[in-house]
């Protein structure tokens, strides 16, 4: 019995003294690589400030448009009279056709174009629906929703004015009952500005350590098939002698950098830009815990995907914006078909996304995100055994690679021996 506990004292040491040492030499690997310097700190750091920059403002004011009005009527100029004299847009330009307007956006001197046609008057006057085209600058989504937004409000101020000349009321109570049968009063929740910022900067932000995490441990995994003779990603070492060790060792350098990393995003950004951040921080600790684990060992066992440096930018920099659409910030989760939603449960960002957005934005506990939070422990448990399956693999490639050149050496040495005995017999 003694003898037993101390072998296993003598092997959980062994083991720690391992995991120690790929631990550092995993360390000194990244620190030495620029490229996973760039993925594990200066893109982390930098990304989302320039981001977070560009979208600091929330909302813009006095974007210019184009107008052309065919119609020139006295209901399409009083169209363009309020549209003007809203806050967020600006008539820089009036022309007199579509392809005049056309070449202002080209040049860049308006972010957009409001068509009235020429029938719009003469088709409200005989009781029909009339329609003014909009065509919007796509490149920058705040000048898209002052110009959208600004339209609707207008249109539905006049449609207002057009309900009170054919209703016939007889007091202004009736006009205001005829326009707004029921009064209400709109509060924004979570987003009081009701600007871009602060709907769509913390889901990226959680996706960027999913996405740089991946992105450097696919790099560091190529740097070290490429230097390997036989473009394993296991070298043979006797600290390489165990799966576990191997797996937890780096694994453990990835948690050191990203620990400090994942504490920037989700405290320090969203305060330099003044976003809307109310995370307890026992509950954000409790769910950054599990999720930055759970994206170090997909990252891994993706990484075993990747045969040289350049193909983990194939696989993973396209799939950003597809990840977080299906993350369920800008396309509802309600309303994604069954097949991707079902594709959306197999990335820890999906789960992550949605419990810091809640827990940052809503004020909502751990307990209010408990699906979230067993999903993402769930993630890093899943891709922690698929890690060490496919770790298994490559180790056991290694060792039959190692055994099949001690065997080519030996039949070369055969052969040297029976050159020797040959020449020597003839001699």
């Amino acid at each position: 019995m003694a003898n037993k506990i101390k072998q296993f004292t003598e092997r959980a040491i062994e083991g720690i003294h391992d995991m120690c040492y790929i631990w550092a030499k995993e360390m000194k690997a990244t620190v030495q690589d620029e490229g996973v310097l760039i993925f594990f700190i200066l893109v982390p750091i930098l990304y989302p400030l320039l981001y977070s920059w560009a979208y600091n403002n929330e909302v813009v004011h006095d974007v210019p448009v184009a107008v052309v009005d065919l119609s020139n009527s006295q209901l399409s100029r009083e169209f363009v009279r309020k549209y003007d004299a809203s806050p967020d847009t600006k008539v820089a330009f009036r022309c007199n056709s579509l392809e005049e307007a056309k070449q202002l956006v080209g040049r860049q001197l308006v972010r957009g174009v409001v068509l009235i046609p020429t029938d719009f008057d003469s088709n409200i006057n005989r009781m029909q629906q009339s329609h003014i085209a909009l065509y919007c600058d796509m490149s920058f989504l705040l000048a898209y929703k002052a110009i959208y937004m600004t339209a609707v409000a207008v249109s539905t101020n006049i449609n207002k004015n057009i309900q009170i000349k054919v209703s016939g009321n007889s007091t202004g109570r009736e006009d205001q009952i005829t326009t707004q049968p029921l009064a209400f009063d709109e509060v924004p929740i979570f987003n009081p500005t009701g600007g871009y910022g602060s709907f769509i900067i913390p889901g990226v932000l959680i996706l960027i350590i999913q996405q740089t995490l991946v992105l450097g441990i696919g790099l560091s995994a190529g740097t070290a098939r490429e230097n390997n003779r036989f473009r394993d990603l296991v070298p043979l070492s006797r600290h390489y002698n165990g799966i576990f060790r191997i797996v937890l060792g780096k694994s453990m350098c990835y948690f050191m950098v990203y620990a400090v990393i994942a504490a920037y995003l989700t405290l320090i950004v969203p305060r330099i830009f003044h976003f809307t951040a109310i995370p307890h921080p026992g509950a954000l600790f409790g769910l950054m815990l599990p999720y930055v684990l759970a994206c170090i060992f997909f990252g891994m066992f993706i990484s075993c995907m990747v045969r040289y440096r350049e193909n983990v930018m194939l696989l993973i920099v396209f799939m950003s914006v597809p990840l977080l659409f299906l993350s369920g910030v800008s396309w509802p989760h309600s309303a994604m078909p069954g097949a991707w939603r079902a594709v959306a449960t197999l990335f820890p960002s999906t789960f992550g996304v949605r419990g810091f957005v809640r827990l940052s934005s809503m004020g909502a506990s751990l307990e209010d995100v408990s699906t979230e939070y067993l999903a993402l422990w769930f993630h890093a448990l899943f891709y922690f055994f698929l890690t060490c399956i496919v770790y298994s693999y490559q180790l056991h490639q290694a060792r039959t690679h190692a055994i099949s050149e001690v065997e080519k050496m030996k039949e070369r040495i055969q052969k040297a021996q029976q050159k020797l005995h040959s020449k020597g017999a003839s001699a």
